[in-house]
């Protein structure tokens, strides 16, 4: 099992935008640097170890902040987990990051064959993403 932190407020896949005047598709710069550092923590939790080949099941949670401007009555169910972040950003685009991870923990997401995102509130945000390989087949 392999496992990716990634400390600090989340972000999910932002959609490709395009340059109006050039027609160049492009990914928004928040995306990129987030992309880049998940790259790094990837890179450093492997080691210099090659990728993996063969099917993965991949589990993320994702940590959001707590806003500092809710009541506190409402803090503390975000902190007890009664209260979840049901809005936007959506869990699949929490999920698209992992293309970072692309070459350095396996070879293609195309490998993930089994997944799960799960989104929390919390006072230490953050990303934790577990890499485990499928051992055998469904059954």
């Amino acid at each position: 099992m392999i496992e990716i932190v990634l400390l600090g407020e989340p972000v999910a896949k932002g959609r490709p935008r395009t340059n109006l005047q050039t027609g160049v598709v492009y990914t928004p710069e928040k995306t990129r640097t987030y992309e880049q550092m998940l790259r790094l923590a990837a890179t450093d939790v492997m080691g210099g170890k090659p990728p993996l080949d063969g099917p993965l099941v991949v589990d993320m949670l994702v940590v959001k902040s707590i806003p500092r401007s809710w009541p506190k009555k409402k803090q503390e169910a975000a902190r007890a987990g009664s209260l979840l972040p049901t809005g936007k950003p959506d869990w699949d685009n929490f999920g698209k990051v992992v293309d970072a991870a692309n070459m350095v923990v396996w070879v293609d997401d195309g490998q993930i064959v089994d997944g799960r995102v799960r989104k929390s509130y919390g006072d230490k945000p953050g990303m934790w993403i577990r890499i485990t390989p499928l051992e055998g087949v469904f059954g």
